[in-house]
């Protein structure tokens, strides 16, 4: 073989790799998930395999039981509002083995939010028909009317050791 058919079998080559690397993951939603995706706010997700991703936006801490979670609340109008009515002590609820809800004073607004949303665990999320913000600690599939407004930092996977109905507090934290 002459060095200049190898070389554009290898340029063809990688060419494939790099399109497989992007392509859709069959779901329609996007980029394959390989451990980092992106959010419908354009945000980096993590799936449950790997480590929670440092977001831009409004530190929070999150506080239940003994424990505390520090998290991020991203800037976008849902996240703008439930930053309005921090601090908050909710009653939140389990739901499925998956979640803790508890209601907002005042629902959120969904002002350019997608119909709805997958939360990756370790998800801040709020369920607009209920309006109910929502810590996802376990797998929840996609249903309209979640809007993912967050993530929480490592730890908050204690949540599933509290079961039944619970108080959370949440507040706004200063930057590093």
């Amino acid at each position: 073989m002459r060095p200049a058919s190898v070389a554009l079998r290898l340029a063809a080559l990688l060419a494939v790799a790099s399109v497989a690397a992007c392509s859709d993951d069959g779901r329609g939603d996007g980029p394959a998930r390989t451990g980092s995706t992106t959010s419908a706010a354009g945000a980096p997700e993590r799936d449950e395999a790997s480590a929670p991703a440092p977001q831009e936006g409004t530190p929070v801490r999150i506080r239940f039981g003994e424990a505390q979670v520090d998290g991020t609340v991203l800037d976008t109008p849902t996240g703008r509002d439930l930053l309005e009515q921090l601090p908050l002590e909710l009653t939140m609820n389990d739901h499925g083995g998956v979640e803790k809800t508890g209601a907002l004073r005042q629902a959120l607004s969904t002002e350019g939010a997608p119909s709805g949303a997958d939360p990756d665990v370790g998800a801040i999320g709020y369920y607009a028909p209920y309006g109910d913000l929502v810590l996802y600690y376990g797998d929840q599939s996609r249903h309209d009317g979640i809007v993912v407004v967050g993530r929480m930092a490592k730890g908050f996977e204690r949540l599933a050791d509290l079961p039944g109905s619970m108080t959370v507090t949440v507040e706004a934290v200063d930057p590093p």
